[in-house]
């Protein structure tokens, strides 16, 4: 069952994966007969096990609107757990027992009740004695099984979560610095808590299952039962039977993972092996893409832990560990001050390096001047710092209290004058310079883009640190960034290897094409395919192209009037020149292949679609259309000349819309024939 279950969701993320590729990038990386094989083993798995998992192309999730969350109150309260720093404390509470350790996940907790086999509800712990629905949300959890092989009622909690990963994807999708989630947590409760479910699937949401609450089926039905001893817990209702799981939470666990939920990680203990399991889960928490705030022991025999009972707060079942933070003292070099996009420049504190959870540190967010002057905070103070749950660096206190001085008058990355502001009662600083290059990070995010210059590892994030610390302030910088090796390599999150790659692929990226470049410099309405056209029309002669004015770029066919207009104003400004010159030093092309005479394809504007044979992809097929001249679109209009699909006879769509407009439709040989390229 869980290779099966294995296989299922190895299949799910690949017919994904494909689907993707296919509909949003008009592009193919499997055929249709791979894909229908795919699907049909994945329907006949789904068959095999009665399960059908989250995110499966056999299903459609229809989205639900809503206008407010209804409230429910839970059946059982559910309590926060004890806690405890010390080891020695926990050995003491498992004593002689055996006990389960697994991550204490740090997202927001939910409950599901399965019915018959389908989701019928999923509730917040809100305040733990009332929750909001969020069924329609929980349907889109990408791991969470819409149908279940146990047709009985099934009661369990679990986490839901966003990873790291996730979290830093959706975190960059945000324009503004100061909108962005402050953690995971806050991510993952504002996406679970949605009006709309179509935003909650967008954001990867998923569900560990961490306690199986009931599970029970009517008395005249036995065929789902999977052991035979103890109940998971006493039931109200006498018409359900239930299940027995050999008096053992781990029991519970190994079942539900068989119905196709992920559960939390988790390893048995005793007293004697606890500490070993607690240092190994330690070792292991700066790496691992769950977020977790601690650990939790659990008791494995089920009865006596309900014998316990409980106090008017904790369950006497379970135990939170919460890490012990290790503090360090050490001295405050420098306040250094980082500007973002939305203009407001963050305080970081620069201190003597000092191990801390087994790495180095030396520098620690204050985030603003509210918190600067609540810790009094100046050049040469003693500090305390630590690692909020073992991972982002933070200052404890300030021992000397020097008070805060030297806040800048001027912004680090464009040299404006900056000023104090309070928003909320929360004191920052903010550059009021409009042109601040801070503020410009779409356009470098732009420039490193995978259709211009192709600087792999800089990303949207990486960018705005490097330019907030001044390391970037024109794009030739980032040809230059071995100017700031010692200060990138101690950054939060860089290390000599993020470096090295990071100039390794700016070398890389050095040897370009000028269509590649032309786009990267963000002239207004100057896309890809554009600057592929401007190119060949001036025989790739960039004097002539940074000289030419809106008549001559008229001339161009595609090129009309506000796009001249734009390419002539950004060369007249003598800044967009010298930044040019710049990066010219530093740039070497590709020689270009020149067609001469008249290109075949001159003028005319082509659509792709469905599988190909001549040619690897669809790329390459438009690379082979751009350099005769022609124009590859991604939709058929009345301004396409003709539509590329192997299937010429049918019933698409976009065959469709081709005949209702009279567009010829080609298949890839009818191309090759039209291009006198049999």
């Amino acid at each position: 069952m869980d290779e099966k279950l294995k296989r299922m969701r190895e299949l799910i993320s690949i017919l994904t994966q494909a689907s993707r590729a296919y509909y949003q990038e008009s592009r193919e990386i499997m055929s249709n007969f791979e894909y229908d094989r795919l699907y049909d083993e994945l329907l006949e798995l789904e068959k095999e096990t009665g399960t059908v998992l989250a995110g499966s192309p056999t299903q459609k999730v229809g989205y639900e609107i809503v206008s407010e969350l209804p409230k429910e109150r839970h059946e059982r309260p559910m309590l926060s757990l004890n806690k405890t720093k010390s080891v020695e404390e926990l050995r003491e509470w498992l004593g002689n027992k055996k006990g389960l350790l697994s991550w204490k996940m740090d997202g927001l907790t939910v409950v599901l009740t399965y019915e018959e086999g389908v989701l019928k509800k999923a509730v917040t712990r809100g305040n733990g004695e009332i929750g909001e629905v969020i069924t329609a949300n929980a349907r889109t959890f990408i791991n969470l099984p819409a149908v279940i092989p146990f047709k009985g009622q099934l009661i369990l909690r679990g986490e839901a979560v966003i990873t790291y990963p996730d979290f830093e994807r959706l975190n960059e999708a945000i324009p503004d610095m100061d909108a962005r989630y402050k953690n995971p947590r806050n991510l993952c409760s504002g996406s679970v808590r949605q009006l709309n479910s179509e935003i909650t699937a967008a954001r990867n949401v998923r569900f560990m299952a961490f306690s199986l609450v009931q599970a029970s089926e009517p008395l005249d039905s036995q065929a789902n039962a999977p052991l035979d001893s103890q109940a998971s817990e006493p039931l109200d209702s006498q018409a359900n039977k239930p299940l027995d799981f050999k008096n053992s939470r781990k029991e519970q666990f190994l079942w539900l993972r068989r119905l196709g939920f992920e559960t939390v990680e988790f390893v048995e203990v005793t007293a004697d092996t606890l500490a070993d399991a607690v240092e190994t889960f330690a070792k292991r928490i700066e790496d691992y893409e769950i977020p977790s705030d601690g650990l939790v022991l659990l008791y494995d025999d089920i009865a006596y832990g309900q014998s316990l009972g409980r106090t008017s707060k904790f369950p006497r079942d379970s135990i939170a560990f919460k890490w012990q933070d290790e503090v360090q003292e050490t001295t405050l070099s420098y306040i250094e001050w980082s500007a973002s996009r939305t203009g407001l420049i963050n305080p970081v504190a620069v201190f003597e390096p000092v191990e801390l959870e087994g790495t180095t540190v030396s520098r620690a967010s204050v985030h603003n001047i509210s918190i600067m002057e609540s810790l009094e905070l100046g050049a040469g103070d003693t500090i305390t710092v630590y690692k909020a749950n073992m991972i982002i660096p933070q200052i404890a206190d300030n021992l000397t209290r020097s008070g805060v001085r030297d806040i800048p008058a001027q912004c680090p990355v464009c040299g404006g004058k900056t000023e104090i502001r309070s928003v909320n009662d929360v004191k920052a600083l903010y550059c009021t310079n409009p042109e601040c290059q801070a503020k410009k990070i779409k356009s470098f995010d732009l420039f490193v883009s995978r259709d211009a210059l192709n600087i792999d590892g800089l990303s949207e994030m990486t960018l705005e640190k490097f330019i907030g610390h001044g390391f970037i302030r024109e794009f030739d910088d980032i040809f230059h960034l071995d100017r700031h090796r010692d200060e990138i390599v101690n950054l939060e999150g860089f290390g000599e290897k993020s470096y090295e790659n990071l100039v390794e692929a700016a070398k890389k990226a050095s040897h370009t094409t000028l269509p590649r470049l032309i786009y990267g410099l963000g002239i207004p309405g100057i896309g890809a395919a554009n600057a592929k056209m401007i190119c060949r029309h001036f025989s790739y002669d960039l004097n002539a192209m940074r000289e030419a004015d809106q008549e001559s770029m008229c001339a161009i066919d595609g090129i009309g009037p506000v796009l001249a207009k734009a390419w002539e104003c950004f060369f007249k400004e003598p800044k967009n020149q010298e930044i040019l010159d710049h990066l010219l030093k530093d740039l070497t092309f590709e020689e270009e292949e020149q067609t001469e005479g008249a290109q075949p394809l001159a003028g005319k504007t082509f659509v792709i679609t469905g599988s190909l044979e001549h040619f690897a992809n669809r790329r390459e097929l438009q690379e082979r259309i751009e350099a005769l001249g022609g124009k590859a679109a991604g939709s058929v209009s009345s301004k396409t000349d003709y539509l590329i699909n192997n299937d010429v006879t049918s019933n698409s769509a976009k065959n469709r819309k081709a005949r209702e407009l009279g567009i010829p439709i080609l298949s890839e040989e009818d191309f090759i024939k039209l291009t006198g390229n049999e």
